[in-house]
């Protein structure tokens, strides 16, 4: 009977285990229920409370067409139009210099003077010489028409004329190489007066005075012509028919720009062309001359240079900025009527100034994006920073003025159009 009441105990004890756990685990499981409940309204509550995606704010410009020129752009290097070594011409000490390193002399100016003690010391026993001879010249001269007077009268004979004859010959030819040595001695002391050949910039004075020079040794300056001077190029040999053909129509404009120089333009007149295509390059070597009072251009001095071929009329414009450059392709943003916008692929044959001229891709009077482009996809929304009138008369200006900036044309680059 005891065994029988503890296993009833024991039984009773389970169940009532049993019903506990599994009320815990019902609470659990319905607290586990609210918590997704109220985290799945949370949720729902944050999406419907996120705003709508905001509008992009860009700049915008319109597609305009007009006429640009076609141009070669290439790098170039000035050089001066002549370059002048100047070496003694005599021998001796170095005196005087009458200049100031990087002076700009004038043409007859005197630069330098060499001693001219030992060559006026010359010049007078030259002359000294010229008296002599010429006396004895003189002397041979008289006796050689008495001795032919007495030859006639039959008091002498032939020989003796003959004799006399011929030194006064040899005294007339003494005569001659003595005022070719004065000659040679008032050139000497000229040399000893160095005057510059050249209208031109001085350069480093290699030789000091108080030293010894000689006669075509090293330089003692160097003179560079600086005005007019030239800008040596070389171009595609591609662009051969074209330069041919404006040469036998025209002169050909030529326009330099200094890097960092922030004046305009300095425009000048091809007037070289070479007589063979480099076969190591395939181009051609062009030289233009360019006035140059105010000294912009300076020799050794690398420079872009923009030769004009052509204009092209009706040409598609937008600003270069609007062109997205990636490594598939080139595209713009198109701006359509409800201020979204359209990724478009374009082709731009050159770009001129700031200003990229289109053969494909867009039509007058589309609007593209020129700056935020960055931050848009296809079909975003825009918001436009400026107007479009406004926006066309600043880009206009800004051509105006870009006209002169020596940084506007990326250098090395061609603004031919491509070939179809």
């Amino acid at each position: 009977m005891r065994g029988t009441q503890n296993l009833r105990d024991s039984i009773r004890q389970m169940r009532h285990t049993i019903d506990r756990t599994a009320g815990v685990r019902q609470k659990t499981a319905l607290l586990i229920f609210l918590g997704m409940g109220i985290y799945a309204g949370g949720c729902s509550k944050e999406q419907a409370a996120a705003p709508a995606r905001l509008a992009t704010p860009v700049t915008v410009a319109r597609v305009i067409q007009k006429t640009m020129p076609v141009e070669v752009i290439a790098v170039g290097n000035v050089e001066a139009i002549s370059t002048i070594a100047v070496r003694a011409q005599v021998s001796g000490e170095i005196q005087e210099v009458r200049f100031k390193e990087g002076d700009f002399v004038r043409k007859g100016q005197v630069l330098l003077t060499i001693d001219p003690r030992p060559y006026q010391a010359a010049l007078s026993q030259a002359q000294a010489t010229l008296a002599r001879d010429k006396a004895t010249a003189a002397y041979n001269r008289l006796q050689a028409q008495r001795y032919a007077k007495l030859l006639q009268e039959g008091v002498v004979s032939a020989e003796q004329v003959d004799s006399f004859t011929s030194a006064a010959e040899a005294s007339e030819a003494g005569v001659n190489a003595d005022e070719a040595a004065i000659k040679t001695a008032e050139l000497n002391l000229e040399y000893c007066t160095i005057n510059s050949p050249v209208d031109g910039r001085t350069g480093t004075i290699m030789v000091k005075p108080g030293n010894l020079v000689k006669v075509a040794d090293v330089p003692i300056v160097v003179i560079n012509q600086v005005d007019p001077i030239y800008v040596n190029f070389t171009v595609p040999q591609q662009y051969w028919p074209d330069v041919k053909q404006r040469l036998a129509e025209r002169a050909m404009r030529v326009k330099v720009s200094v890097p960092q120089d922030t004046g305009p333009s300095i425009e000048g007149t091809l007037t070289f062309v070479d007589n063979a295509v480099d076969s190591t390059t395939g181009t051609i070597h062009l030289r233009g001359t360019f006035q140059n009072s105010q000294n912009r251009l300076w020799p050794g001095l690398y420079v872009n240079v923009t030769l004009v071929l052509s204009e092209q009329p009706n040409a598609i414009v937008i600003p270069a900025q609007a062109m997205v450059t990636t490594q598939q392709a080139s595209y713009v943003y198109v701006v359509k009527a409800d201020n979204t916008v359209e990724q478009r692929s374009a082709v731009s044959d050159r770009s001129v100034q700031n200003e990229a001229v289109v053969s494909k891709g867009l039509r007058p009077g589309e609007v593209v994006v020129t700056d935020g482009q960055v931050n848009l996809i296809p079909g975003a929304k825009i918001e436009m920073k400026n107007e479009l009138d406004t926006a066309a008369s600043k880009a206009e200006a800004g051509r105006t003025n870009q006209s002169a900036d020596p940084q506007g044309q990326p250098t090395g680059q061609s603004s031919r159009p491509k070939a179809p």
